[in-house]
């Protein structure tokens, strides 16, 4: 829905629209006391602010250049990247090894390859591997959803500028802003939401095989929804990375297996 709305108002445009409907949602749910933060606590969560809006304009930006299916999985390096820095299996390795490989399959240089594109999807995953560490130590310093909440607010307010003479300039019409609002609630609100209460009630380690499975409905999306098509070669170097996620998070850690010895 986010890329219906490029050619009007442009991804960052659409990037502008999410920030601030995900702070109002956030902020309603979260509901922080920016007040009591301390200095200890508003440092993670500037980081995160900053983090999480580079992070969805670089994505937007890969989206509108080389295409919903790419640009998710190449992003989707950034999490594997975290979980195969934090062990030190011999089934990690050889994981890291074919995602390597993939990744190159997916950015294999032709005429026509947009490097530009395919390193702001990449971006995207730098931002997304910060985005996991910064929102784990959010959650350590501070209670609930307020640090979250803030953070949404803070990377709303960055965007505030840029977002009034984007649309002042390009207005959008009806449609164009319900497909920018759509995208602002269902990329960025709901999920996170969802994501919070599902991490209460599903194991971490299914729950990285779940979300694993993003880049294959993306591809699917561009390709019915935005007619974007990807040959063989992208699709099995897709299928591969979606396999390396799912092994790296599903498969039995030693410290797990000791522990339950």
């Amino acid at each position: 829905m986010a890329a219906l709305a490029f050619p009007v108002i442009g991804p960052a445009g659409v990037v502008a629209v999410r920030q601030y409907v995900a702070a109002g949602v956030l902020w309603v749910a979260g509901r922080p006391r920016l007040r009591s933060f301390t200095p200890a606590q508003w440092r993670p969560v500037t980081a995160l602010a900053l983090v999480f809006a580079m992070m969805n304009l670089s994505l937007y930006e890969a989206i509108d250049r080389i295409g919903l299916g790419l640009a998710v999985t190449l992003e989707f390096c950034g999490p594997l990247a975290v979980a195969l820095a934090a062990s030190r299996r011999r089934i990690d390795a050889l994981c890291a090894l074919a995602a390597a490989s993939a990744v190159v399959v997916l950015t294999r240089p032709s005429a026509s390859t947009d490097y530009p594109g395919i390193g702001l999807a990449l971006l995207a995953a730098a931002c997304w591997a910060c985005y996991i560490l910064l929102n784990r130590e959010v959650g350590r310093r501070l209670p609930g959803l307020e640090g979250p909440a803030a953070a949404a607010l803070i990377s709303a307010a960055v965007y505030l500028p840029f977002g009034f003479l984007q649309l002042w300039r390009n207005p959008p019409t009806t449609t164009v802003l319900a497909c920018a609002l759509a995208a602002g609630l269902l990329s960025s609100a709901v999920p996170f939401l969802a994501d919070a209460y599902a991490l209460r009630c599903v194991p971490t380690h299914l729950f990285g095989v779940f979300i694993s499975v993003n880049p294959v409905f993306a591809a699917l999306t561009g390709s019915l929804v935005l007619h974007q098509h990807l040959d063989l070669g992208a699709w099995t170097a897709m299928l591969v990375i979606v396999f390396v996620n799912a092994v790296t998070v599903a498969a039995p850690h030693p410290r797990a297996v000791r522990r339950q010895e």
